[in-house]
C-alpha cells in the first residue's frame, strides 16, 4: 500500500476502512489525554496492520517486509463504524499525501516478533492465550515515525 501511495500520490486503504479517536474510543476508556486517546486508536489500527500482514503472509507472500505500519491523517470525512472495533471509520475516499500528517512503521528489529504475530493475530482475537503473548511481543516494539517526505526512502530500503 505504501508503494501504490508513493507512485500514485495517494492511500487507498482496502474497503475504506481507518481507524480514529472515535466517541465509542472515547469512552471505553475511564481516563486518559487526548494524546493517549489517539495512542490507542493507533494500537488499533497496528493490530489491523497484523491481519494485513497475516494474509500477505498466507498468500505466500513472503518477500512483504513483516512490518506494521500506521499511516496518520488528518480528515474530517469519516464514517463511523459501530459494527466493528471501537475506533474504526469508513473513509470517503482516498487519502492525499497532503492529508497524512505522518506515517510509524516498525524497525528491523520488530521483524520477528511481527511475523510470529502476524501468524498468531486471529488465534489472539479469539482468546488463544500463546497467540496474545505472540502479538504482545510484537506489541511491545513501539512504531517509529517517519514523515510523509521519508515515505519514498521507507518503501525503497523495504
Amino acid at each position: 500500500m505504501l508503494r501504490r501511495m508513493v507512485s500514485t500520490g495517494r492511500l487507498d486503504p482496502i474497503g475504506g476502512t481507518a481507524f480514529s479517536l472515535t466517541p465509542r474510543l472515547r469512552e471505553s476508556y475511564t481516563t486518559g489525554t487526548e494524546e493517549e486517546l489517539e495512542y490507542a486508536a493507533m494500537a488499533e489500527a497496528a493490530r489491523a496492520s497484523l491481519r494485513l500482514l497475516a494474509v500477505e503472509f498466507g498468500l505466500g507472500e513472503d518477500g512483504t517486509p513483516a512490518r506494521r505500519v500506521v499511516v496518520a491523517a488528518d480528515l474530517d470525512d469519516v464514517t463511523l463504524r459501530p459494527d466493528l472495533d471501537d475506533g474504526v471509520v469508513r473513509l470517503a475516499g482516498p487519502v492525499p499525501l497532503t492529508a497524512i500528517a505522518a506515517v510509524h512503521a516498525d524497525t528491523v528489529e520488530a521483524e520477528h516478533a511481527v511475523r510470529q504475530a502476524a501468524a498468531a493475530v486471529d488465534g489472539a482475537d479469539l482468546g488463544d492465550l500463546d497467540a496474545e503473548f505472540l502479538v504482545g511481543e510484537a506489541e511491545d516494539h513501539d512504531l517509529a515515525w517517519y514523515d510523509p517526505s521519508e515515505v519514498p526512502y521507507l518503501v525503497e530500503l523495504g
